[in-house]
């Protein structure tokens, strides 16, 4: 899927590695390999992963791509022409995939550990939250490694890891741990079908869907002379509660995108 979604393109067929499916197909592969080490090795796994990606970036003195956090001639955007002969006009390369086996490594751990269930659970969520919000944020702000998103560098993945665990920690606190149990399954219909949002955003709404409701409420919106502010968030609730809809669908027919 992830080659697949962005195969097709106006001036023909296109091979192209950006894709998040394309990262997770190499992420989750990692992760699945080291599922049954212990924490303290995939953590060292992770540590090693990440001072791999310095090292790719800042020493491999390639000529022309030398220069590890600017954009087009960087060590990334060097592997992008052997992989694919061409660069990514946005700044995205395809070896975000080595850093961000972080995430998934780790949201595997986690995953473990929710099945625990304790308050000693919440504690270490909280602090490796901190820990690595931490660090990621020093990273920046001693000027060692900047934070980008868009080619993963380590203080990026440490700052948003930092994020990711302190909001599912806020999340057990209230819900598991605080017995807050009702009306969550508008969350939950979306939460069980992420993969599917993912693939219909990409393939099918950015491409004719999203316009083609816009333009229909737009129109219908026109006779009655609506202003610009109320036409627009007519059409975006009019897309949320169609697409929302696909997902409360698919729930209702236990159908469920997974890796």
């Amino acid at each position: 899927w992830g080659v697949l979604d962005y195969a097709v393109r106006p001036q023909g067929l296109s091979f192209e590695l950006w894709d998040v499916l394309t990262q997770l197909s190499f992420t989750t592969l990692v992760a699945f390999l080291i599922f049954k080490w212990k924490p303290f090795y995939q953590i060292l796994t992770c540590i090693g992963l990440l001072l791999l990606t310095e090292f790719l970036y800042r020493f491999t003195d390639v000529n022309g791509f030398d220069q590890p956090f600017t954009d087009q001639v960087n060590f990334g955007n060097y592997v992008d022409l052997l992989l694919m002969n061409k660069i990514n006009s946005g700044g995205w390369v395809a070896i975000n995939c080595i850093p961000t086996a972080v995430h998934t490594i780790a949201g595997a751990l986690v995953g473990k550990l929710l099945l625990q269930s304790s308050i000693r659970l919440l504690r270490s969520i909280f602090m490796w939250g901190m820990i690595t919000l931490f660090l990621g944020y020093g990273l920046d702000l001693a000027g060692i490694t900047p934070i980008i998103k868009r080619i993963a560098t380590s203080s990026f993945v440490l700052s948003s890891l930092g994020w990711c665990l302190l909001a599912l920690g806020l999340s057990y606190w209230w819900i598991d741990i605080r017995n807050h149990h009702r009306n969550l399954s508008f969350f939950t219909i979306v939460g069980m079908n992420s993969l599917f949002i993912y693939i219909f955003i990409e393939i099918v709404a950015s491409r004719w869907f999203n316009e083609y409701i816009n333009a229909l409420v737009t129109g219908l919106m026109g006779f009655i002379q609506a202003p610009a502010l109320i036409t627009n968030l007519t059409a975006s609730l009019c897309l949320f509660a169609l697409e929302w809809g696909m997902c409360y669908f698919l729930y209702r027919k236990k159908i469920f995108f997974k890796i």
